[in-house]
């Protein structure tokens, strides 16, 4: 019966805690001059629908993307008239702003305001509502004005400007075309169709209470904030007000809402209430408290916004900004109220039955059944150890290994515990236990700072040390058992493995190189029964179940450095893996996915804690700051909190902002040859920790590989050169993420003068080298070529029309030319000419230029070289010329030089020497 009553309360209280809107923990965070704000009264807030945050102050409108500010200063001599009061969007992401001295609007491009209606809005702007339709409502120190299209109406509230009805401090839209305006002087209605006004008054004991200084609309009443006497409410159906809900301080500053059930107040003097109006009470609420961490810096508020996310941004007076860091919850922290939370709780030990589960830590035991509405905890004294290494389900019980405190049974149907074996001093009493198995024969393994013990049926079947068997010397720190029923023993010296037929430990079965000899903290076996071993330091190692092919992960992945703690497989067959830095999710390919402090994770620190998957798919792993949960099966959920990057700013040379332009969808920026210093700014827009945003970034043209960042979101490039680049960025593995903006930084004007010069001379050149040679051709009858310089004009039949040599004559001439380049080698002369060689064979030049050209249908030098090349490969095969440089045998063969001996080579072959050389086996200098 007791049983029964614990668990209704228990649900009470769980219903009532989850019904509770943020009821999650909140993390804040300054904003302040040292992040770069440039005054400390906010005064305003607003989020566009870009994602970034707009922060009015008392001198500025300032632009916030979790990271960096951009700062647009207000203009003027009059300090007092600078204060932003109010900041509203319009389509196409227009940024309006009110204050003390009108209307204005953000210039993107130029990053300065522009006033807006200057000479028709004189006056002090109070408030701003966008429609959604283009259209602008301005509350005004002197009325309504409404902004559409580049047109201006002004209404009057009242016919005298002075009156302090046209102070309108709020607005808010109405149903069926109103319009509601909180003013100095009480609340108006104004139907949009035919501008009618409504005055409503709320008067308490013949006291007019007149002034509000903000409004809030939920369904048919209307939230009014005040400067002295709280909160008023208006029933718009019943057209009454009446005081509500107190909240300990009367100096209303700030109201907002959701729309649905939620006030937002921000008191001058006691912080930041939330209030369900369906329930009537405060249900959460934020001060300042002393001493206490995490809690608002002051509870002199000025300015609130809850935003779409759920994050809370509280604006102070004199102390800048406090906002609340973004989690995305796809991992919680494990807590069951009103009796247990593991929040800051380092987790070594989980192990799930059914809707049981046991959770060990450093200080002590804890057992929860949601279920059945149970809960036990036991550490000193009933523990003669409170740190938890180890704990593992077996035929019904629990057994539980300490540190110094050897080990335990837990009973959970009576929920006591209990000595394993008491009559074993070391290790089961004052020893260390760090694992516990079982095998598929029902045996119970145990890994102690002793050996590895072996129960069956509460009697122990065997202990085995170093000295009586293959077990390596030191802790036992797992065993574990893979799907052909071996054992992997792994100790503080080595690994042995379990032989389930011969009933042995063994170490001599092992492959040259395995990993066997290091200190492996835990083996995992996934769906593919790959093993995957994780040591005490260094790299992951993988293997197959028959030690066949096995090798360390891969180096360059975002692991490397880490210490892999734990390991488990999802549903998708996917590897989570917690490390000394990290929690990654890993596609056992090439893809890491970085998961932390965004995503619900309370620490990067993960130790050693095998992880749990329950009968829902869940994961749940052992964290330094707690017991972490998430639901694989919502995987498509899990990214919705990644926004598109955005390039948020651009700077070169270090101060110079640059806007880049948009062609087709494309961000592009197009520099000068001086500006070669870039920097890049970007954001998710996650308003997280900063120190635990991570990204991959690369400049294409200048660098191959990603560079990966941790804590940064920007990047610079030094001295880079004239050219054309492209900036990449995305969130690390996630290769859907990615943007770039396209970078030209122009060539100097020099260049491009000398340039032109260089181009114009080579034209006029080439066109004075060909009139020249085209007269010499006609004065001239024998050309004599130079052999390594190609001829610029085709020989044609009409210059050889007068020859009288017989095909007989060729054929004769051609086998005395070939028996003197055989025999005498005469291609090897670099200075040989084709008078030269038509005296070596008897015969004039004339008859030998006809002979190349018009019987041998190629020219001489074609000829000549050919030769050259061939001599040149019979020179590389002999082993005497392996030490000559290709310079040295260019010469040999003829060439007179090595540039004209690559050109051919390359044009008569196809590929360079030295490609030629490889293809052959050969090396050469």
């Amino acid at each position: 019966m007791k049983s029964i009553t614990l668990r209704y309360i228990v649900a009470l209280f769980v219903l009532l805690v989850s019904y509770a809107p943020y009821a999650q923990t909140s993390i804040f965070r300054g904003l302040s001059v040292t992040e770069g704000l440039s005054d400390l009264v906010v005064n305003a807030l607003y989020k566009d629908s870009i994602g970034y945050v707009w922060i009015g102050t008392g001198t500025s409108l300032e632009r916030f993307d979790g990271v960096h500010l951009k700062r647009y200063p207000v203009s003027g001599n009059n300090e007092k008239l600078k204060r932003v009061n109010a900041i509203a969007e319009t389509e196409g992401n227009q940024i309006w702003m009110g204050n003390g001295m009108g209307l204005w609007r953000v210039n993107h491009e130029k990053r300065e305001l522009d006033a807006i209606a200057a000479e028709t809005i004189k006056c002090g702007v109070r408030s701003l509502l966008a429609d959604g339709k283009g259209g602008l409502y301005i509350g005004s120190e002197a009325g309504l004005f409404i902004y559409r299209q580049g047109r201006l109406e002004h209404i009057l509230i009242d016919p005298n400007v002075l009156s302090a009805a046209n102070i309108i401090n709020g607005l808010s839209f109405g149903e069926n075309g109103i319009l509601w305006m909180a003013t100095s002087s009480g609340l108006y209605s104004l139907e949009l169709e035919n501008r009618k006004i409504v005055p409503y008054y709320f008067i308490v004991e013949d006291k007019h209470i007149c002034s509000y200084t903000n409004i809030a609309r939920i369904g048919p009443v209307i939230y009014l904030g005040t400067m002295g006497q709280g909160i008023a409410c208006f029933d718009t159906r019943t057209h009454k007000f009446d005081s509500y809900l107190d909240v300990g301080c009367n100096v209303i500053s700030s109201l907002s809402c959701d729309g649905k059930d939620l006030l937002y107040v921000g008191t001058d003097g006691n912080g930041v209430h939330f209030i369900s109006t369906k329930q009537g009470r405060i249900v959460r609420s934020f001060q300042h408290e002393v001493g206490k961490g995490g809690s608002l810096r002051s509870n002199s508020v000025y300015s609130l916004l809850v935003d779409r996310d759920g994050l809370i941004w509280v604006g102070f007076y004199q102390l800048g900004l406090d906002y609340t860091l973004y989690q995305s919850e796809l991992f919680r922290t494990y807590s069951y109220p009103p009796y247990f939370d593991t929040k800051d709780m380092p987790v070594r030990t989980i192990t799930f039955r059914g809707s049981e589960k046991l959770i060990g830590s450093r200080d002590g035991l804890y057992f929860i059944d949601e279920q059945r509405g149970r809960y036990a905890g036991f550490s000193a004294p009933q523990l003669r150890s409170s740190m938890i290494i180890c704990s593992y389900a077996f035929q019904g019980k629990y057994y539980v290994g300490t540190y110094g405190g050897g080990m335990y049974v837990l009973d959970p149907v009576t929920l006591t515990i209990s000595d394993f074996e008491p009559r074993v001093a070391q290790p089961f009493v004052k020893g260390q236990i760090f694992c516990i198995k079982s095998d598929a024969e029902g045996c119970l393994w145990i890994g102690t700072s002793v050996g590895l013990f072996r129960y069956k049926d509460g009697r122990m079947l065997n202990h085995y040390t170093s000295a009586n068997s293959k077990l390596p010397e030191g802790n036992v720190y797992e065993i574990y058992f893979d799907s052909t029923r071996k054992g992997w023993v792994c100790t503080e010296n080595g690994m042995c493995i379990w032989d389930p037929s011969s009933e042995s430990l063994k170490v001599d079965i092992f492959p040259e190189g395995f990993i066997h000899k290091e200190k492996i903290r835990t083996v995992f076996e996934d769906s593919a029964h790959q093993l995957y071993f994780l040591p005490d330091k260094g790299p992951m190692y993988i293997s197959d179940l028959s030690m066949n092919h096995f090798r360390h992960l891969q180096p360059n992945t975002l692991l490397e450095g880490k210490d892999c703690m734990s390991m488990i497989e999802d549903d998708e067959g996917w590897l989570w893996i917690g490390t000394s830095n990290g929690l990654y999710r890993y596609d056992k390919k090439d893809t890491f996915i970085l998961y932390h402090f965004i995503d619900g994770i309370p620490s990067p620190i993960f130790i050693f804690c095998l992880p749990v998957k329950d009968g829902q798919g869940r994961i749940w792993m052992g964290n330094s700051k707690g017991l972490i949960y998430m639901n694989t099966h919502a995987e498509g959920e899990f990214l919705q909190h990644n926004r598109p990057l955005r390039i948020t700013d651009v700077f070169v040379n270090g101060k110079h902002p640059v806007a880049p332009a948009w062609n087709k969808d494309k961000m592009r920026v197009d520099l000068e040859n001086s500006q070669n210093n870039l920097t890049v700014r970007f954001s998710a827009l996650n308003f997280t920790d900063p120190s635990y945003m991570s990204y991959e970034c690369k400049l294409e043209g200048k660098e191959e590989g990603w560079q990966m960042l941790m804590g940064r979101s920007d990047i610079t490039y030094y001295d880079l050169s004239s050219g054309n680049y492209c900036f990449k960025v995305r969130r690390v593995g996630v290769a859907d993420s990615e943007i770039s903006m396209a970078v030209h930084i122009a060539y100097p004007v020099m260049a491009w003068i000398v340039g032109a010069v260089i181009l114009i001379v080579l034209s006029l050149l080439c066109v004075f080298y060909f009139y020249r040679r085209r007269g010499k051709s006609k004065k001239t009858v024998e050309p004599l070529p130079v052999a390594e310089v190609e001829p610029k004009t085709a020989v044609t039949e009409e210059k050889y029309k007068t020859s009288k040599i017989s095909l007989e004559e060729c054929e004769r001439l051609t086998g005395k030319l070939e028996n003197i380049m055989h025999r005498e080698k005469a291609y090897t002369n670099p200075d040989l000419k084709v008078a030269d060689l038509a005296a070596m064979i008897g015969t004039s030049a004339h008859t030998l230029s006809y002979l190349f050209n018009q019987h041998l249908n190629r020219n001489y030098y074609d000829y000549i070289n050919d030769y050259r090349i061939a001599e040149f490969k019979h020179l590389i095969a002999k082993d005497e010329y392996s030490k000559y440089t290709l310079g040295a045998l260019a010469e040999l063969c003829g060439f007179s030089s090595r540039a004209s001996f690559f050109r051919y080579f390359k044009k008569a072959t196809g590929i360079t020497p030295n490609e030629y050389i490889r293809s052959i086996g050969k090396t050469n200098e």
